[in-house]
C-alpha cells in the first residue's frame, strides 16, 4: 500500500487544475521548485507518471486525470472529517436553525423554551432562508436543523419529524367569484390561474391555469390583490391576512405537515437533543 501525504495531494490537485507551475505555486504560496520536487516524489512514489511536462506545456496522463478525480474526493473526504471532529469536539457549539419567516406556526417559541430546558443545550442561531433553500442549508452544513414544509420542500436525504399537521386555504381577491363560498373544493379551483413557485414541485393544490413564478408570499400577495391570480397555501402560511383579502378552507386539498428536519448522516447529540426536547415536550403532534 502506498502512503500518500495530504501537502502532496493538495499540491498535485493544485497543479491539474491550473496546469502551470507558476499559478499553483503561488495559488498555494509556495516557491514553484518545492512544487516541482513534491510532484516528481509523488510520482516516485507511485510509480507512474502523472504529467506530461514541456517548457510551454502541461498536462495530464490518464493515472494523473484518475489522481486528480479521486484526489478531490478525497481531500473533500479529509476536510469533511476534520469539520466534524471539530463540531463534535466543540462544547461551545452554537446549534443553526433555519427556518422561513413566518414559517413556523407559531410553534417556535415552545420548541425553543423546551430546549433551553434541557441540561445540554446550546444557544440557538436562528437563520432565515427563503421559500425553497431551507433543506439546502442542511444538506450542504450551512444549518444543523430546519423546519420545512412538506409536501413542498425537498426531503432528499433529511431525516425528519412531523410538528403539525394543517390543512390548506385559497386566498382571493374580495370581488373574486368565488369569494361568497364558505368553503372550497378543488374542483372550484380547477379554472383558476395559479402561482408557479420557483423550485418547488407539485404538491397536490388544483392543476390550474399557468400562472406568474413566484418565490414568497409577499410576491403572491401582491399579485393576488392586483386580481393576476389565486393561491392554495397550508393555513399557517396565509397569516397574517390581508384586508384586501379573503380566505376560504379547501376541504379536500391534501393536507401538509411542518417538519423539524436534519441530515441522514448527522448524528451529533447537539442535534438529537434538539429533536428530543421537541418528542419530550409535546410539541410534535
Amino acid at each position: 500500500m502506498v502512503d500518500l501525504e495530504t501537502r502532496e495531494l493538495e499540491y498535485f490537485v493544485a497543479l491539474a487544475e491550473e496546469l502551470h507551475f507558476g499559478r499553483a505555486a503561488a495559488r498555494l504560496a509556495i516557491a514553484q521548485p518545492a512544487l516541482s520536487k513534491a510532484v516528481r516524489r509523488l510520482e516516485s512514489r507511485l510509480g507512474v507518471k502523472l504529467l506530461e511536462r514541456s517548457s510551454r506545456h502541461v498536462a495530464l496522463t490518464r493515472a494523473g486525470e484518475a489522481l486528480l478525480h479521486h484526489g478531490r474526493h478525497a481531500l473533500n473526504a479529509v476536510a469533511a472529517a476534520a469539520d466534524k471532529a471539530r463540531q463534535a469536539g466543540d462544547r461551545q457549539a452554537h446549534l443553526r436553525l433555519v427556518i422561513k419567516p413566518g414559517g413556523d406556526a407559531d410553534l417556535l417559541s415552545g420548541l425553543l423554551a423546551a430546549y433551553a430546558r434541557r441540561p445540554d443545550a446550546r444557544q440557538v442561531d436562528i437563520l432565515f432562508g427563503g421559500a425553497t433553500d431551507r433543506a439546502d442549508h442542511v444538506r450542504d452544513g450551512r444549518a444543523d436543523v430546519a423546519l420545512l414544509y412538506a409536501p413542498f420542500d425537498d426531503m432528499t436525504g433529511l431525516d425528519h419529524e412531523v410538528l403539525a399537521v394543517e390543512g390548506r386555504v385559497a386566498i382571493l381577491p374580495q370581488d373574486h367569484r368565488l369569494a361568497s363560498r364558505a368553503e372550497l373544493s378543488l374542483a372550484d379551483l380547477a379554472q383558476e390561474t395559479l402561482p408557479r413557485w420557483k423550485g418547488v414541485r407539485w404538491t397536490g393544490a388544483p392543476e390550474g391555469l399557468e400562472g406568474p413564478e413566484v418565490s414568497d408570499a409577499a410576491q403572491v400577495t401582491q399579485l393576488i390583490r392586483l386580481g393576476r391570480t389565486v393561491a392554495v397555501l397550508p393555513r399557517s402560511l396565509a397569516r397574517p391576512q390581508h384586508p384586501d383579502l379573503v380566505y376560504r378552507p379547501v376541504t379536500d386539498a391534501p393536507d401538509s405537515a411542518l417538519v423539524l428536519a436534519w441530515s441522514q448522516t448527522d448524528r451529533r447529540p447537539l442535534v438529537a437533543s434538539f429533536v428530543a426536547a421537541a418528542l419530550e415536550a409535546g410539541v410534535l403532534r
